[in-house]
């Protein structure tokens, strides 16, 4: 079923001949873009772990993702297996991601970087060919399309968003969004420079490339707050963007991306604690305030006061990294514009896949209405709270 090659100083590549696994291509642009998420078969999942990283599948099942699968793999106990983990995330990158193989290389030496330097990243498996990637080449018997795969540990805890997000909480994931981009600092690899993602739709800076995705919206109110928000990006934001101090982000610390356990403190309530930071595959070079922006917004998305959380947010961020003036200046437009960046996106993806659309939606069952209300706030409302609650961090006696 697993052909086997390897290449001098390259990936390590299976041949896959599986008929099943894909559809017909289409000249239709938008099916051949959804076609690009994998569709593996848990079946056709377990042969591939267990051919490409030595390991006997006990359980398998699917896990939720964007545009990549992932799955939840338990592993059975063998006599080569006795003391490492025995649950695991199998990440099988989408077709466009997966020409890009720098890149994904990058990001899993960062994941083990970052769990290096203290961080609760996964450990990232390597293969029986002692590659931390595998390419996969399957045959649909209508064209071959090549995977990216890995193997990650799998990590403990529930996403945020599931819980009720204390202020100190809200303190907590800014320092730790902050640290993050820190520690990054001190980050070398050959292939750093994959990191430079022009066009790429995630980056904030590329706020206007939302423009040609817009249609997705239909003619609503919601499509004339993004478009006047874009505008805002041009003229307010872009003059700025020189200004910024540059650092690698994540890009992508949201409420289902940190996870979190929970211990009784002396007086008997719970106290949480970071116990896992997940996908990395959306980072690139950024600025701090972009990291800083993408978190408030997604700490926004189940809060019962979204207004308050930017404030709680900021001031743990700059109790490592203090913002800039002209920084501090662009943070408002900037968490209005990730909204729109996941607000838009979400909409054009679930054209794509329709069959995805519970999991694509999660942030617009809050967003929108997030969004309204900021955009009718104003900026200078906003920052006030934002701004004065940072603020009593430093006197000792925060706002709730």
């Amino acid at each position: 079923m697993f052909r086997s090659l390897t290449l001098p100083g390259a990936l390590e590549i299976y041949q896959i001949c599986l008929f099943p696994l894909d559809i017909m291509s289409s000249g239709d642009d938008q099916q051949s873009q959804a076609l690009a998420k994998p569709t593996f078969s848990e079946v056709q999942a377990s042969a591939l772990v267990e051919s490409v990283f030595g390991l006997k599948v006990f359980k398998i099942q699917p896990l939720p993702s964007y545009d990549d699968q992932n799955f939840h793999v338990c592993i059975s106990r063998t006599k080569d297996t006795t003391d490492g983990p025995t649950e695991y995330v199998l990440k099988i990158s989408n077709t466009k991601s997966s020409k890009t193989p720098d890149l994904i290389e990058v990001q899993s030496h960062i994941i083990m970087f970052l769990r290096a330097a203290g961080f609760p990243t996964a450990s990232v498996c390597r293969t029986k060919g002692d590659n931390i990637t595998s390419l996969m080449s399957v045959d649909s018997g209508s064209e071959i399309k090549n995977y990216l795969v890995r193997l990650l540990t799998y990590l403990p805890g529930r996403p945020i968003a599931e819980i009720p997000i204390s202020p100190q909480l809200l303190y907590e994931i800014g320092r730790l969004a902050a640290k993050l981009d820190k520690t990054l600092e001190k980050f070398h690899h050959p292939k750093l420079s994959s990191l430079h993602r022009e066009n790429f739709i995630w980056n904030l800076k590329n706020v206007p490339l939302l423009e040609k995705y817009l249609y997705a919206l239909g003619q609503n109110r919601n499509r004339e707050i993004v478009k006047q928000i874009i505008q805002l990006f041009k003229d307010e934001v872009m003059s700025k963007l020189s200004h910024f101090r540059e650092c690698i982000n994540h890009g992508d610390l949201n409420d289902h991306n940190i996870l979190i356990e929970s211990s009784e403190s002396a007086f008997g309530d719970a106290v949480y604690q970071v116990s896992g930071i997940l996908d990395f595959d959306d980072m690139s070079y950024g600025y701090y305030v972009f990291e800083l922006a993408i978190t408030i917004m997604y700490m926004m998305i189940e809060s019962k006061n979204p207004i308050q959380v930017g404030g709680h947010v900021l001031a743990g961020f700059e109790s490592i990294i203090p913002l800039t003036t002209v920084e501090r200046s662009a943070l408002f437009l900037l968490v209005c514009s990730r909204f729109c960046q996941s607000l838009v996106m979400a909409a054009y993806s679930c054209q794509l896949h329709p069959e995805n659309e519970e999991y694509l939606m999660i942030t617009a069952k809050t967003g929108w209405k997030h969004l309204q209300q900021m955009f009718d706030m104003g900026q200078k409302t906003v920052e006030e709270i934002w701004f004065e609650t940072a603020k009593s961090y430093k006197s000792g006696i925060p706002c709730d």
